[in-house]
């Protein structure tokens, strides 16, 4: 049997086609596909088929489509079927048998310089001979338009270095055979198009070289308002000087790579114009970097707000974004928000971490080691990256590569003059001319429209203050009422000016206000007030559910009423679903609520907005970890019109808090400095377990000492002491282990006084946590004792069995191995009788410790399976990993050295998926178990 991505999804048996049936049935095979020998969890499968949209029965509806591929991989025989395994669905298939895996191979060979040219090439041929038409072709998704748009990246990647190596090998007719047709397909990649003009003058056609480039140079001012690279206009000079000599065997092109890397630039700007110098500047940086051999090279885009500074970056950067394979980062800084909460540097840096990619157990928990960790992933790659509206260059210069090869770009209202005394390139941009800023119109609303009216278009530009941002939402205006003369627009607009006070320090706001009043008062009274509400929001961002409860709307209600401010410009939709809005429109909205909304309208809006992320994070952390003991502080019922959204499983439930985490942390400081304490107190109860599973310890530590001083405020010892126990679990977890006592015994003195044995049983727990980390295995059990005592004095049995497993684990540490066995055997039967199975696998995985060093090894196989089916259940795939490195200790303890080996690699296997560091450990050991 063999399946087919790579155009129309086919699958064939015995070389005849099989019916594959309806696209959303090609989608959840292509689902399985992608990841063909590999466990897919039914959350991610329901991701990939409906999105963000899954029907009330999605599981039901998927299960019958799992069951319809079965019964269509029968056809083939028994050796390519789906298995359902504990860690979620696997398409048993030789990856040779899959064109998408086969080109993946192939390219790799393509890729392996250690191998001669000629058979480079021919890899290459043949991995570029798979494809049919564009991937997946006819299937609906955005899962499906992200994959078909990388899968189509590393084509063109693998298209430009087999051009490359066949030039190289003195092959240019072969070149000129193949390139043309893939050049239509790729129209604005201009890789290609010197390939092309290189292999023309190999073979003497060096006029149709010259063609070619003023062809792609009219293509890219057409399609992107663009110039050649600086490759291309190079190409183009040496032609003119006399002619390129042909690329023989010895000539030295640079490889290509597949872009792996992280892809984080925002969407193109929409009817992008003029700014045509500043966009060579930047080509410039290109050429630079070969001067830089020890350090990137950066930009500092600086100009006022509204003027073009991250359309600018970011146009430039998609025009670029091929010469830098490795991947491109971005990070919106929030420098110059109006609600005063920028980007703190450590969560930009780990923001990076994660594109890349770096398991959380990785991450070192010190910034400076951060930062590190971010500089050494960078060095010896090439990445683009772009930080977006920074306050000054202190917020800049940890996110900063330390390598070659980096091309950075910063855009700032200030001049970053400390960035430029150390080296940046300034780059200050101004309004627009009044030839770019009729272009920038001619562009959104036809160039015979902006002709028909010039006097009236004069007088727009002049009314925008010839600010881009403004400009944009008269287009927008203009746009929308296509039947509209603009000489009416212009004097709508004229009518709105005078009267408004401008920003601060912001010296063409004036206009840019007037610009917002005119377009806002277009507005219909609901979507008006929405945009107001909306500046009272506390974060970066939302989603739909979010702007209904602050608004108090249905959600359809609330994404009728968004599409109508996108539509006019006023606020953007930067990833499905979730809107933003520029900066100085987010003041002029807060400035209009202040205007017309009473105090108690937004004190209500405020309070809907708080507790829909307080009830939807209160039930997304219920989901993460339902043992969890009920917050201190109950919750009470939502206001009316807020809608909690719905967090069904442990993979939505994660994605929710991932989504929202800087929406969180901006929505608890906002209540906690407005007066909104017990709000945030929740809010950091809620955060807690995200933080410390996905290892953001700062962000925990930081929403703990807010949730301390919200206490105090609240007159709460009872909160103030949760506070300082998860306070000190954070100090913990970050190394600060004298804070960390300090905080737990605050915790252990206010919970004495109110008399909560239960709190200080847990408090007693961190404190073992603590005495661990410190190798103070004596004191930690003497804690862990104190903590099953109240525990079970309380009657909290959950709290019981918990301590019960780690004073066992305690004992374990200190060599007491048959009291460790007691121990844990105790805490098993607990934790069978409350269902905790995560509980269960830690302890059974204790338990094998326990008998692997009294000599019973048959007895701790045993034990370690049973932790290792419990992981596989719960998808624990680091924890399964340990006791599978666990179990291969004791294999080879008890002289079975092919099990040994056998549980390694299966280590060895998530850890190396995992990327964890203990990867390195395990292949140690297969390269020479020691016994343990």
């Amino acid at each position: 049997m063999e399946l087919r991505l790579l155009g129309e999804v086919e699958l064939r048996a015995d070389g005849r086609l099989v019916d594959v049936g309806a696209p959303r049935l090609q989608v959840v095979l292509a689902a399985l596909a992608v990841d063909a020998g590999r466990p897919v969890t039914i959350e991610t499968l329901i991701d990939r088929v409906w999105d963000d949209s899954p029907p009330a029965e999605a599981r039901n509806v998927l299960y019958s489509y799992l069951s319809r591929i079965r019964r269509l991989l029968r056809q083939g025989g028994p050796a390519v079927r789906v298995e359902r395994r504990h860690a979620g669905y696997v398409l048993d298939i030789d990856a040779g048998l899959v064109d998408l895996h086969r080109f993946r191979r192939l390219a790799g060979e393509g890729r392996d310089s250690r191998r001669d040219d000629d058979g480079r090439a021919v890899a290459l041929g043949e991995a570029l001979g798979l494809w049919r038409g564009p991937p997946l072709a006819g299937l609906p998704g955005e899962w499906v338009a992200r994959v078909r748009d990388s899968w189509s990246r590393q084509r063109l990647d693998a298209v430009v270095l087999w051009a490359q190596l066949t030039l190289r090998l003195g092959r240019p007719a072969a070149v000129l055979a193949a390139l043309p047709e893939l050049v239509a397909e790729y129209p604005l990649a201009e890789p290609l198009e010197a390939l092309l003009m290189r292999s023309l003058c190999a073979v003497g056609r060096s006029a149709e070289a010259l063609d070619r480039y003023t062809a792609i140079r009219q293509r890219l001012a057409d399609e992107l308002g663009a110039d050649p690279g600086p490759e291309l206009r190079s190409l183009h000079r040496a032609i003119l000087d006399g002619g390129l000599p042909p690329a023989g065997p010895d000539s030295v092109l640079p490889t290509a790579k597949v872009v792996a890397g992280p892809a984080q630039l925002p969407p193109d700007t929409f009817g992008f114009a003029g700014r045509g110098d500043h966009l060579r500047q930047l080509d410039g940086l290109l050429e630079t970097t070969g001067d830089r051999p020890a350090t990137a090279v950066i930009s500092a885009v600086s100009g006022t707000a509204g003027v073009g500074k991250t359309a600018l970056a970011v146009r430039w950067a998609h025009r670029v974004r091929t010469e830098f394979p490795d991947g491109q980062l971005y990070v919106n800084l929030r420098g110059f928000d109006p609600t005063g909460s920028p980007v703190a540097p450590a969560e930009a840096v780990r923001g990076f971490l994660d594109a890349f990619e770096v398991p959380a157990e990785r991450i070192p928990t010190g910034f400076d080691a951060q930062v590190g960790l971010y500089r050494s992933l960078l060095a010896g790659r090439r990445v683009l990256v772009v930080l977006d509206n920074a306050r000054d260059a202190e917020q800049v210069r940890p996110l900063l590569p330390g390598a070659s090869g980096c091309v950075v770009v910063v855009t700032s209202r200030s001049q970053l003059i400390g960035l430029v005394a150390e080296g940046a390139h300034p780059l200050p941009l101004d309004l627009l001319p009044v030839a770019e800023a009729r272009q920038l119109l001619a562009g959104r609303l036809g160039a015979g429209r902006v002709a028909a009216e010039p006097r009236a278009v004069n007088e727009i530009i002049t009314s925008c203050a010839r600010l881009p941002l403004a400009l944009a939402i008269v287009a927008a205006r203009a746009a929308t009422h296509a039947g509209f003369e603009l000489a009416a627009l212009a004097g709508e607009l004229r009518g709105t000016r005078g009267g408004l006070n401008e920003f601060a320090g912001v010296d063409p706001a004036t206009d840019a206000r007037a610009v917002f009043s005119w377009s806002y008062r277009q507005l219909g009274p609901a979507a008006a007030r929405l945009f107001r509400l909306l500046g009272l929001h506390p974060g970066p961002d939302l989603g739909e559910p979010a702007a209904a409860s602050l608004a108090g709307l249905s959600r359809a209600g609330a994404r009728r009423l968004l599409a109508e401010l996108a539509q006019a410009h006023l606020i953007v939709e930067h990833a499905p679903g979730r809107y933003t809005f520029h900066d100085l429109l987010r003041a002029y909205a807060t400035e209009q609520a202040q205007l017309v909304d009473a105090g108690e309208q937004r004190d209500t809006a405020l309070h809907r907005t708080l507790d829909h992320y307080v009830h939807t994070a209160h039930a997304a952390a219920r989901v993460l970890r339902p043992e969890r003991d009920p917050i201190p502080a109950a919750l009470l019922p939502p206001q009316p019109g807020v809608r909690p959204e719905a967090v069904a499983g442990h993979v939505r439930a994660l994605d929710w808090f991932t989504t929202e985490h800087a929406v969180l942390l901006a929505a608890l400081d906002h209540a906690a400095a407005t007066g909104w304490d017990t709000h945030a107190w929740q809010l950091a109860w809620t955060m807690a377990d995200f933080l410390d599973r996905q290892g953001h310890w700062h962000d925990y530590a930081a929403t703990q000492h807010v949730a301390l001083a919200a206490a105090a405020r609240l007159g709460a010892p009872s909160l103030a002491a949760c506070a300082h126990r998860i306070l000190g679990r954070a100090c913990t977890q970050l190394g600060r282990l004298d804070d960390a006592h300090l905080h737990l015994r605050q915790a252990l003195d206010i919970y004495g006084r109110t008399g909560d044995r239960s709190a200080q049983a847990q408090t007693h727990h961190n404190v073992t946590l603590a005495f661990e980390r410190q190798g103070r295995h004596d004191e930690a059990l003497d804690h862990a004792r104190r903590a099953l005592t109240l525990f079970r004095s309380a009657g909290n049995r959950r709290g019981e069995a918990e301590t019960l497993a780690t004073v066992g684990w305690c004992h374990a540490l200190l060599g007491d191995h048959e009291q460790a066995l007691v121990a844990c055997g105790q805490a098993l039967t607990l934790l069978r009788e409350l269902g905790n199975r995560r509980g269960q696998a830690l302890t059974w995985d204790s338990l094998g410790y326990a008998h692997h060093h009294l000599g019973d090894h048959a007895e701790a196989v045993a034990c370690y399976r049973h932790a290792i089916d419990l992981y596989q259940d719960l998808s624990e795939y680091r924890e399964e990993a340990i006791t599978l490195s666990h179990l291969g200790d004791t294999h080879e303890t008890a002289g079975h050295a092919d099990l040994a080996r056998a549980a390694w690699e299966d280590a060895l296997v998530i850890l190396d998926r995992l990327d964890h560091p203990d990867a390195e450990r395990i292949r140690a050991k297969l390269e020479g178990p020691q016994k343990s």
